[in-house]
């Protein structure tokens, strides 16, 4: 008697916005600051992207927990959870 297994998986998240994302143009440096430093400029770049939505929801879903990440600091997006998005 043969016996079968199903193994699921998860979907894989689509990730075609990193492709047009203006932080790929930036250091990793410039989204993952020292603690304490400023994440103004980091911002700024997020504000012009297309991609920040998905960015941010990508972000949301995989629970990034440092680094700037669809426009928003680890603290917003903490807040923003605890809100209910």
């Amino acid at each position: 008697m043969q016996t079968y297994t199903t193994v699921l998986t998860a979907p894989e998240p689509d990730m075609s916005w990193q492709e047009n994302a203006l932080c790929a143009q930036a250091g990793p440096e410039f989204f993952f600051p020292a603690p304490g430093s400023s994440t103004r400029e980091a911002k700024q770049l997020c504000g012009a992207c297309e991609g920040r939505v998905a960015c941010l929801e990508y972000a949301l879903s995989n629970d990034e927990r440092f680094g700037v990440w669809g426009g928003l600091s680890e603290k917003e997006r903490v807040r923003l959870k605890r809100q209910g998005r």
